[in-house]
């Protein structure tokens, strides 16, 4: 027998070999119906499944999950990925199945087939998917060993995913597997009792991938769908991803001028046009003015570095994969950088070491192999060439630049804590497929600022940048947020530093996140390479959510800079690092404002805040007048002078979104008035010059925001991401 407690507290005896949906069995039928998955002793598994076989505990605890649990949503898309998968195998026998993981509001699969799928063929695909739903066949999982499981898939030629577990998949012994009908699939699970269980679902798009993510490559197809366990849920979805696309900041950002991606400037490089400049610097100034206020110092840095300096912070080689190609001096540079790669990997041969060797000499390269030296001396002396000569990178992190400012002068605990401010780019080699207008580039600005600080500073400091991030937010009306505190992943041996800095640095967020009363959540693996961060997590006005500001706790950089600060004791000591960007980037918090706004800013942050309509000619004087004395408040307007009738004036500043229009007739040039009409609000009526331009004055500085387009849709709560190994 074995031991089940139950989340009321009980404790219940079963047999051997049961399952969630015996002891669900045991409760009601009613509720086994009901059951979707299970939670055991925290881990989310099938309810199909012997609770012996995924916990060895000696008291198992239990949860039973229904579609009320947000937890179960993840199991059944990941059901209806397969669903999908099955229903495309049928139409289109002999497809390679890749990779189908869920999303946070639906999930995906990539197919390698040779007919080319087309939103043509998703009445089809769909219809073929209620026919597996209906029959509400059951999921089964069964186990092999890795010889006997690469042996399987290849029978059903499923040879991309032979080769998945000879390499992705090297250190599983065993391998799990999900059967409905005829469909078989390489999958960690969990999934749905049956195909029943799947109430709502629709495809959404279809895309081109690469296996792995790799362009380098074969080419899939990468089918996007959304399943729900409520049609009303997923009609509630569905308006929003419609909502979504009338916000699009690339199409808005096209039709109201303020910014280009442009291919012959670069794939994921922003061009700030006019208006979107106005936008950005606005941002800039106003945030300025409080980090002034604050203390903070502003420096700037260059947009390249040495190899060596991001090979001291950590960034190179562990970003290396997502940065531009290092810059050298020596015209054999990348030739010398590749071979050393090639010889790290262990993957080069005799006859291809040989071809290196000879271009080196072609290129005039000084270095020379000892006899019979070995590989790791060949890399050694292939980097020592390397570092002779000058190597260069697009800086991927501003963080090594303020470190060597902090540096550049002795530093005592009284001069202690320094911020230093920059905006300053950087960039990274984010892959074709990912980039995403503003929202996803290649050329990114941080608003990022360094804090050095003692030790004994670090909880006040890091709660005051807590603060800085929250004021941020508020001033664009973004005050529907959560915080996330992202730490590292147990066991991984991908962050740098000692276990006692990673636990004292964790330890200390944790306590100022409590002491300020915020509410967080700890999400594992997601911390820096350097150190635990609380991520701002902001919802919008149609409930997506997007991670903006950012504030990082680092002991570890400034211990492989060799910081120091002289302390009280006349003794030198380490500083602890703080990096904060409230913004995160200009390029991702300007186009997360357009789609929030829906390109309609409040008056404060518009490109445009007034533009001024003549009646006739006969008032284009005083038109003149009421503009000069705007520009003197300020303000930044235009004047219509075109001989529209007024109303087509009207119309088109409405259509461009500006916030206010100051009609002016001879009536008004006569009172030294204005005829005030709002964007959302509409005709104000006339009111003296001096009253109109306080009355907006006081809205501006007070950084009012007032939402043209609110949209009803309030999201979908408990929805994360899940990561599907295979």
């Amino acid at each position: 027998m074995i031991q089940i407690k139950l989340p009321d507290g009980s404790v219940k005896e079963f047999p051997e070999n049961s399952t969630a949906l015996d002891v669900a069995q045991s409760i009601g039928e009613r509720l086994a119906n009901a059951v979707v998955a299970a939670e055991v002793d925290g881990t989310i598994c099938d309810a199909f499944r012997p609770l012996k076989e995924i916990s060895d505990s000696q008291e198992i605890n239990l949860k039973l999950l229904t579609d009320r649990d947000p937890e179960a949503l993840g199991v059944m898309r990941h059901s209806c990925a397969h669903i999908m998968a099955r229903a495309v195998m049928r139409l289109w026998p002999g497809i390679q199945l890749a990779f189908g993981p869920t999303l946070p509001h639906g999930f995906y699969y990539d197919f390698g087939l040779e007919h080319t799928i087309s939103e043509d063929d998703f009445p089809k695909i769909e219809e073929e998917m209620k026919k597996i739903i209906k029959e509400e066949e059951p999921f089964e999982r069964f186990s092999l060993d890795r010889a006997e499981a690469v042996s399987f898939v290849n029978e059903m030629d499923q040879h991309s995913k032979a080769e998945h577990i000879e390499t992705g998949l090297a250190d599983h012994g065993q391998l799990s597997f999900y059967r409905q009908g005829e469909f078989v699939d390489l999958c960690r699970g969990p999934h749905i009792p049956n195909a029943g269980k799947v109430k709502a679902f629709k495809l959404l798009s279809i895309a081109g991938s690469y296996w792995k993510g790799d362009a380098g490559n074969k080419p899939l197809q990468r089918l996007y769908g959304t399943a729900w366990f409520s049609k009303k849920d997923m009609k509630k979805y569905l308006e929003q991803v419609e909502e979504a696309k009338r916000r699009d900041h690339r199409v808005l950002g096209k039709k109201l001028g303020l910014f280009q991606i442009n291919p012959e400037v670069g794939q994921g490089l922003c061009l700030w046009l006019p208006k979107g400049a106005t936008i950005r610097a606005v941002l800039e100034d106003f945030i300025k003015v409080e980090l002034t206020r604050l203390g903070y110092q502003p420096v700037y840095s260059p947009h390249i570095g040495r190899v060596e300096l991001y090979e001291t912070s950590g960034h190179f080689p562990y970003y290396r994969d997502s940065q531009f190609a290092p810059l050298f001096g020596h015209d054999a540079g990348q030739l010398v950088d590749f071979w050393v790669r090639k010889l790290e990997e262990d993957d080069l041969s005799a006859e291809e070491e040989e071809t290196f060797f000879k271009s080196s000499r072609v290129m005039n390269c000084d270095f020379e192999f000892p006899p019979g030296a070995s590989r790791e001396e060949k890399i050694q002396i292939l980097k020592d060439w390397e570092h002779k000569h000058e190597r260069y990178l697009l800086k991927p992190m501003n963080c090594p630049h303020h470190a060597e400012m902090y540096k550049a002068m002795p530093r005592s605990y009284r001069d202690l804590p320094v911020r230093l401010a920059e905006f300053g780019t950087v960039y990274r080699h984010e892959q074709t497929g990912e980039l995403n207008g503003m929202l996803r580039v290649r050329g990114l600005t941080q608003d990022d600022a360094h804090i050095f600080c003692t030790p004994e500073q670090v909880e006040g400091e890091f709660k005051a940048t807590l603060e800085l991030v929250k004021f941020v937010l508020a001033s664009v009306g973004l005050d529907n947020f959560r915080v996330q505190l992202s730490l590292r992943e147990p066991g991984s041996d991908k962050y740098v530093g000692s276990e006692e800095n990673w636990q004292h640095a964790e330890d200390s967020l944790r306590k100022v996140l409590e002491s300020s009363g915020m509410s967080y959540s700890e999400c594992e693996g997601e911390a820096a390479f350097y150190g635990p961060k609380a991520d701002f997590m902001v919802s919008d006005c149609i409930g997506r959510e997007w991670q903006l500001g950012t504030v990082q706790l680092d002991y570890n950089l400034p211990e492989r800079f060799k910081l120091e600060y002289t302390g009280s004791d006349n003794q030198p000591h380490r500083p602890v690092m703080i990096h904060r960007a409230p913004f995160g980037s200009m390029e991702r918090f300007t186009g997360m404002l357009i789609e929030h706004f829906a390109g309609a800013f409040p008056l404060w942050l518009a490109p445009e805040q007034i533009r001024v309509l003549p009646v006739s000619d006969k008032t284009l004087d005083y038109a003149n007048e009421v503009a000069a004395q705007l520009r003197q408040n300020g303000f930044r307007i235009s004047i219509d002078t075109r001989s529209s009738k007024v109303n087509a004036k009207i119309r088109d500043a409405q259509l461009e979104l500006i916030p206010y229009m100051f009609i002016v007739g001879p009536k008004e040039a006569e009172q030294t008035a204005v005829a005030v009409r709002d964007r959302i609000d509409g005709d104000l009526g006339p009111m003296p010059l001096t009253d109109a331009i306080a009355k907006l004055k006081q809205e501006a500085d007070q950084r009012l925001v007032r939402q043209v387009v609110e949209s009803t849709f309030s999201g979908i709560e408990g929805q994360t991401e899940k990561a599907n190994e295979y």
